[in-house]
């Protein structure tokens, strides 16, 4: 029996909870537990747990919704909702979760569903606001939006259809989610061992190296007693968030940190930051890691006329249409390499931590005659991660060729596979 925890406000969207918990039910082996995050209680034989029950369990008293405003509320039931949520989890009583709502519901909902929930666990949010810009809702994890067309907010055929839409799709996904749990529940084969994840970021200016370092891992000859699954995350924000999300969840076992773009975008106001926190799970969690300075020469704008006023005298390289690319100053690539010299130092096992720092280029941009070259900035950059490090415990290994050399994509990877204690 697949089961699916069906979120919503049974005080205002009651109606159409029940016709969408109908839709999932359709499917054969199916339950649903429908959970109230309303502002007030309702009765219903349907609800499976009550919005009193809710807060009592994970909240306090029912008298603490009663005065909070919009957003309080929504902060409120949310918390709530994700200690519920935790538990079902953890007690592996659900196997896939669903919503549907307007911008209230949506920002409640979606945030149970990232707060509380891996990556891989089916989420669905059906929304009002699933059309526009939707990266604040779904964040660095897998939510899958469904747009409402129409306002949730009486049953109509359009609704009705998206709605059964969306019941069939997240019964089907639960299955699917069961039906893994139990094929890993079997006894492992003791001739086909786990695959080995490690976790690399890349960037289009860094791509051939990384292609190279995927093909050395991924080869049979590199390791053929554990065989190496690579997961490639693109650093746009998201996929240094998500990154570092799976490090914490346990769902890498080492990091080729190649692309830290990210970075410069945080510290200058690019718009593919990934926030503070970058750099901090691996360190953390004491896995196998090398970081290197991969697009450290740049931050991330969108089209030429978006890059702010305070820019405009900088060197800038129109990577396309809508990207817009500024060559880091000196001044940026010293606060680059205290940031990743910052992180690194506070890792708990510095021996699983190297940084390779190619001299050769950060970028294909940033090589000799490439429209990023400046040496000066660079020698900066290096100098404040060489220094920063310095009896730190973890290595630092300066090499002269660019980040794409095939050769060094190779000492790399290898030097990773080392880390891991497979030899190569």
């Amino acid at each position: 029996m697949a089961t699916i925890a069906l979120l919503g406000s049974c005080d205002t969207k009651l109606e159409e909870l029940l016709f969408l918990r109908d839709q999932i039910l359709q499917t054969p082996n199916t339950s649903v537990i429908l959970i109230d995050v309303g502002r007030r209680s309702i009765e219903h034989e349907a609800i499976t747990i009550t919005q009193p029950q809710l807060i009592s369990r994970y909240g306090g008293t029912r008298d603490a919704v009663t005065h909070l405003s919009r957003d309080e509320l929504v902060r409120f039931m949310s918390s709530c909702a994700t200690k519920a949520i935790k538990e079902l989890l953890d007690s592996h009583s659900i196997h896939a979760i669903i919503s549907a709502g307007g911008s209230g519901g949506t920002s409640l909902a979606t945030k149970v569903m990232r707060d509380a929930l891996p990556v891989g666990f089916p989420k669905m949010m059906v929304s009002t606001v699933a059309s526009g810009d939707t990266g604040p809702y779904v964040g660095e994890t897998d939510i899958t939006m469904m747009y409402s067309v129409v306002d949730v907010a009486g049953l109509n055929q359009i609704l009705r259809d998206i709605l059964g839409n969306a019941g069939a799709a997240i019964a089907a996904a639960a299955h699917a989610y069961l039906s893994r749990q139990h094929q890993q529940k079997q006894a492992p084969n003791p001739q086909t061992p786990r695959k080995k994840r490690v976790g690399i970021t890349m960037f289009g200016v860094t791509t051939p190296g990384v292609d190279a370092i995927r093909h050395f891992l991924e080869s049979p000859s590199t390791n053929p007693s554990v065989p190496i699954e690579t997961y490639i995350f693109h650093a746009t924000g998201h996929g240094g968030r998500a990154m570092e999300r799976l490090i914490r969840e346990r769902q890498l076992d080492a990091v080729l940190d190649i692309t830290t773009t990210e970075i410069v975008d945080h510290l200058t106001g690019g718009v593919m930051s990934a926030g503070p926190g970058r750099l901090a799970a691996a360190a953390r969690a004491g896995i196998p890691t090398i970081v290197s300075l991969g697009a450290t020469d740049m931050t991330n704008f969108g089209p030429r006329d978006t890059v702010p006023e305070r820019y405009q005298d900088r060197k800038l390289y129109v990577h396309n249409p809508v990207v817009t690319l500024m060559r880091s100053s000196a001044d940026e690539c010293r606060r680059v390499g205290e940031f990743i010299c910052d992180k690194l130092k506070a890792a708990g096992r510095p021996e699983m931590v190297q940084v390779w720092i190619p001299r050769g280029g950060v970028s294909m941009l940033s090589t000799a005659g490439g429209p990023f070259e400046d040496r000066e900035a660079d020698e900066v950059l290096f100098g404040a991660v060489r220094e920063g490090l310095r009896g730190s415990g973890v290595v630092v290994v300066e090499d002269e060729r660019d980040v794409n050399d095939g050769g060094w994509a190779r000492d790399v990877a290898g030097a990773l596979v080392r880390l891991m204690g497979e030899g190569v």
